[in-house]
């Protein structure tokens, strides 16, 4: 027994049996959670309110990026589940001036702005908070009025995304603090931060809000490969927008998401023909039609059969 005990303490592996016990305290966890898309650590920090404020609701910033568009939404958590205040998209902005380009760093800044003005608007304080009018790349804090009311406060809720300096999920939190929201930030991840510096340019930051790093792209493809040019920049071809444009395009887009941010409602076009997935019901006389031309066809078998 000795030897027997002495050889099991050296084997290296060792099979694991879960007992009935373990099984029976065993937990699942949350749905979302076992589906990979909700950091519950995360959303219970950003949800959760304190108790002496009582029913004061705590709004997320939330922001989402897919291949084809952004969506920036005002959330707030309830019981019954997350209500969404108010949302824009990265589809919308077509509307104002911005035909291509929909997911790139500008399009994102725009819908954060887009987002935050629409919000504002909402809530009438879109007067009292204009923001930073005219973006210059500088970091941007809203001061609270002395005789008015405090400006909107929101956390921002990036969801799962590695948060590196530059993402795109920042442009939209640049776009939403210009736009004249209170979210408590940091500039270390804006585009253009400096890490040995310790500072964040301003300029790069500017230019990227104005597409300038896809214009210089764009003049350089153009001059040195003009077929993969009109390839990879189709659609701004189509739009016959050059590199040299995107500047005034995103100003005059950012004007006209200030003098009218609200939303619109598309127009459903109703098909001439609807489409039928399912097998249309036979009426009675169709029923009765179809068993005597069967009918005909068994005789007709036996007939031939007989001969």
């Amino acid at each position: 027994l000795r030897q027997l005990a002495v050889c099991i303490e050296k084997m290296p592996f060792v099979k694991v049996i879960k007992s009935k016990s373990y099984f029976k305290r065993y937990q699942v966890k949350f749905r979302r959670r076992r589906e990979g898309k909700t950091d519950y650590r995360a959303r219970k920090r950003l949800t959760i309110q304190d108790k002496n404020k009582y029913n004061t609701p705590r709004y997320r910033f939330v922001v989402r990026i897919t291949n084809k568009d952004v969506i920036c939404q005002f959330v707030r958590a309830l019981i019954v589940g997350d209500e969404v205040v108010c949302a824009a998209y990265a589809h919308e902005l077509p509307r104002y001036g911005i035909p291509t380009g929909l997911t790139n760093y500008s399009a994102a800044y725009a819908t954060g702005l887009l987002a935050a003005r629409r919000l504002l608007t909402k809530f009438g304080l879109a007067d009292k908070y204009q923001g930073q009018v005219e973006a210059t790349g500088e970091d941007y804090n809203v001061e609270p009025l002395e005789d008015g009311p405090r400006p909107f406060k929101a956390f921002l809720d990036v969801g799962l995304v590695r948060t590196t300096t530059g993402h795109r999920v920042f442009a939209c939190l640049k776009g939403a603090l210009d736009g004249g929201v209170d979210i408590p930030h940091s500039e270390t991840r804006f585009c253009g931060f400096d890490k040995e510096k310790k500072k964040l340019d301003a300029e790069v930051l500017r230019e990227h809000i104005f597409g300038q790093h896809v214009a210089e792209y764009m003049n350089t493809m153009k001059d040195e490969e003009p077929q993969k040019y009109q390839e990879q920049f189709a659609k701004y071809v189509e739009a016959e927008v050059e590199g040299d444009d995107l500047e005034d395009l995103y100003k005059n887009a950012h004007a006209a998401i200030r003098a009218d941010p609200s939303s619109k409602l598309t127009e459903k076009k109703v098909p001439e023909v609807q489409k039928r997935f399912h097998q249309v019901r036979r009426s009675l006389q169709q029923r009765k039609d179809r068993v005597r031309q069967r009918k005909e066809q068994i005789a007709k078998k036996l007939a031939a059969g007989a001969e």
